[in-house]
């Protein structure tokens, strides 16, 4: 089955080096950190973790807008947890193939598995013809055109900026007190 989905690759850069440097320990540490902290934004913005990447991972949401307001707030959130590390995503939209249930598969994901791959720490990129509507606070930056392997010729991308507004339809927190559970 085809569905329509924003998806977003995350990867704390340097993790390799930071495991080399200070140990497996420390190194862990920082992971646990950044994946109780990717659980709670994800929970605040109504996105899914589709999987976890190492020290990285790949997200996905019904609604574009969503998906920008978890990058956002996981890069801004992220340096004092995850310091020394720096964080990059690349995000992008389109149909993909739902496979066996709980993965996907098509052109969308492998933009924004190669975006991130471009990103650099602390940036957020994402295809300039696939923005729908940004979250209100975040802008839209020129940011240079980017070749990704796979991919004929330079994409058009924007860095996103700025902090998201939380809106109340993706706060979770107080689910169960809503109908049909009040």
């Amino acid at each position: 089955m085809r569905v329509p989905r924003t998806f977003g690759f995350v990867d704390l850069s340097g993790f390799t080096n930071y495991t080399a440097a200070f140990g497996d320990d420390a190194a862990g540490r920082i992971l646990g950190a950044f994946r109780s902290l990717v659980r709670e934004i994800a929970s605040e913005r109504g996105v899914r973790i589709a999987k976890w990447l190492g020290d990285g991972c790949m997200v996905v949401s019904i609604e574009q807008i969503n998906a920008v307001a978890f990058a956002l707030d996981l890069e801004h959130r992220s340096g004092e947890v995850c310091a020394p590390l720096s964080l990059r995503v690349g995000l992008a939209t389109g149909h993909a193939l739902l496979f066996e249930g709980d993965d996907y598969i098509g052109s969308a994901v492998n933009m924004a598995a190669r975006l991130c791959d471009a990103a650099g720490p602390f940036e957020v990129l994402m295809p300039t013809m696939q923005i729908e509507r940004l979250p209100r606070g975040v802008t839209a930056n020129a940011h240079e055109a980017v070749e990704l392997r796979g991919f004929p010729g330079p994409i058009e991308v924007v860095e996103l900026g700025g902090l998201p507004e939380l809106v109340a339809s993706t706060d979770t927190g107080e689910l169960w007190t809503r109908s049909p559970f009040a």
